[in-house]
């Protein structure tokens, strides 16, 4: 929008249309409205006493948090989607496919989350409907860049830590974008269970793209990095600051002892986004690496099932696997930061194979 305005109205932005600082911009543009609206959204969630359903199942330590109130997701998406409009070039495709899933899987998660609130369990949105819509939506994202945009997709997927790079998959690619897509926002959600854990690996993750689409855009760059040539991908860079910016801006209310909860609306919709990011910049694998403790939650959750039904024994005390850590007698506090440790090393790990393959 601020291209806009420079080049039709010819204000002088020279300054602050260099993409860098558009960047930079978007990430406080989006704190600082979380910060300012966030009291003000707590207030009139616990008016309208939208509280957190607990789990009657659940860690004991739980039950002192049902009075505080949850979908602080949508002021999350509001800031991103604000500062992604003032800042992005919006003519650029890659902008709109990210938003049109952070609103869509936010419009889903908003439903998950008022059903809940509303019968007092936590079931919420039955799990067909909600894995069916969460797939139309997905489903539709690949369609659209198939048919209209196929110079955005590649059938090749980007191997982390190969000599050679790269492996064709043909159309498996169309599975494995609608499975990273559908996958990660659901990892978020599992994941988004103890105060500020699920955010602060979303922050270090978008980190990671933000750097990606920053080199991606620049051929030379590409090349000494590893990493695919995207046309234009810089524009992604200034939604992943957007995206950095709320999620610093939440985590200052979600942060133990956490004052507001993201919910679903919160969880799928950031999932869907970086699921997004991550196709867009042909970097699939890497998100499984530098997310690895979303892969981890999920896992968890998918051997807890399988052993239950099969062996009629648990793996673990209570999935997913950070509740197993609560029922041991680890605190909280430090359940949150040794996973935010983890976090930050599976991101550097994750960056240094951009170099080594």
């Amino acid at each position: 929008m601020l291209i806009f305005f420079n080049k039709y109205l010819n204000l002088n932005l020279n300054v602050i249309s260099y993409l860098p600082y558009r960047a930079i911009f978007s990430l406080f543009t989006s704190f600082f409205i979380n910060l300012y609206i966030g009291p003000y959204f707590i207030y009139h969630l616990k008016k309208l006493q939208k509280y957190q359903i607990i789990r009657k199942n659940g860690p004991k330590t739980h039950y002192s948090k049902n009075n505080t109130p949850t979908m602080g997701g949508i002021f999350i998406i509001f800031s991103i989607f604000f500062s992604t409009i003032l800042y992005c070039n919006l003519s650029n495709i890659y902008i709109w496919y990210v938003t049109s899933i952070l609103i869509g899987y936010g419009v889903i998660g908003l439903i998950d989350d008022y059903k809940k609130i509303k019968y007092k369990n936590t079931q919420g949105l039955q799990l067909r409907y909600k894995y069916f819509w969460l797939s139309i939506f997905a489903l539709g994202f690949i369609c659209i860049i198939n048919f209209y945009n196929k110079d955005i997709i590649s059938t090749e997927l980007i191997i982390p830590f190969y000599i050679k790079n790269s492996f064709e998959i043909n159309y498996l690619y169309i599975f494995l974008s609608y499975f990273i897509i559908v996958g990660t926002s659901n990892a978020v959600n599992l994941t988004d269970g103890l105060d500020g854990l699920a955010i602060m690996p979303v922050i270090f993750l978008t980190c990671g793209f933000t750097l990606i689409a920053l080199f991606s855009e620049n051929i030379n760059n590409s090349n000494f990095l590893h990493v695919r040539y995207v046309k234009n991908s810089g524009e992604l860079a200034i939604l992943c600051m957007a995206i950095i910016g709320s999620g610093l801006g939440f985590l200052w209310f979600n942060s133990y002892p956490a004052k507001v909860f993201m919910g679903d609306v919160g969880s799928l919709s950031l999932g869907g986004s970086l699921g997004t990011i991550a196709i867009l910049l042909h970097q699939e694998l890497l998100l499984i690496i530098m997310g690895g403790v979303f892969v981890c939650e999920t896992i968890s959750v998918i051997l807890q099932i399988i052993s239950f039904k099969i062996r009629k024994k648990r793996i673990f005390k209570m999935a997913p696997i950070h509740h197993h850590y609560e029922i041991k007698g680890i605190l909280e506090p430090l359940i949150i930061i040794r996973f935010w440790i983890v976090s930050l090393i599976l991101l550097l790990i994750g960056l240094i194979s951009l170099k080594v393959c």
